[in-house]
């Protein structure tokens, strides 16, 4: 039997013993359910990678009267990410009409690629540059670089220390443009095309909309390519 297969086994029995209460809360239960739900919807978004994932659930508000239910169902509360620090909800289906969001904090450990030497903000990484290490890949909202093909055609946007992660909100596009920079403008329609001089009135990335004016001091608006040129479609 597969390791989702026994989670999904667990965590139906779990549920049942939470619904056969008759609404007398019993804290262990529910919070074990809803850590079996947060480990089985986590192992699946990694899919097959080499991750542990290590799932803490806060207590359940002793507070709380809710009225007796004989369904209950776990799910993620719209908007919301099972990652880091996070919620889950349980929600009654049958016999009441609550929903309440219970607190979790999901850890992924995993392998990722780690700074072998300080880093500096604008420049690409190099394959020598880094090495695989087990990291915390939940200690960034968006996750850390796991694979080298990640880096391809990605410079830094800011600095990372020797021996840490490469945060994937840490890479951009290279720029294409700069502000102020002198830049060719190529322009295409149907059949044709010309070329001009200008200076870049914003710094942008391939593929980003920049504004250009032109020697004769017209603005116009095209698209940024590699090597300092700018099209612009008729």
């Amino acid at each position: 039997m597969t390791t989702l297969a026994v989670m999904n086994r667990l965590l139906l029995t779990f549920l049942l013993a939470l619904s056969c209460a008759g609404g007398a809360w019993a804290a262990p239960a529910l919070q074990e359910s809803v850590r079996m739900y947060v480990l089985r919807e986590s192992a699946t978004a990694v899919g097959g990678t080499q991750s542990r994932i290590d799932v803490t659930v806060s207590d359940v508000d002793a507070r709380l009267q809710l009225a007796p239910c004989a369904r209950t169902e776990v799910f993620v509360p719209s908007g919301g990410r099972l990652w880091g620090r996070s919620f889950a909800g349980v929600r009654c289906l049958e016999g009441a009409t609550w929903s309440i969001n219970v607190p979790v904090t999901v850890r992924i450990y995993g392998p990722a690629l780690v700074a072998e030497k300080p880093l500096a903000a604008g420049a690409s990484v190099q394959p020598d540059e880094v090495r695989i290490a087990e990291v915390e890949w939940t200690r960034e909202s968006q996750g850390v670089v796991t694979a080298t093909a990640q880096l391809e055609q990605r410079v830094l946007a800011r600095p990372v220390s020797s021996g840490q992660p490469i945060p994937l909100a840490a890479l951009r596009a290279p720029q294409a443009v700069g502000q102020g920079e002198p830049v060719r403008l190529v322009g295409r329609g149907n059949g044709f095309s010309i070329s001009a001089d200008g200076v870049a009135l914003a710094s942008a990335v391939a593929g980003q909309s920049v504004r250009v004016r032109t020697d004769a001091g017209k603005i116009v608006t095209g698209t940024a390519r590699s090597g300092r040129v700018v099209e612009v479609q008729f």
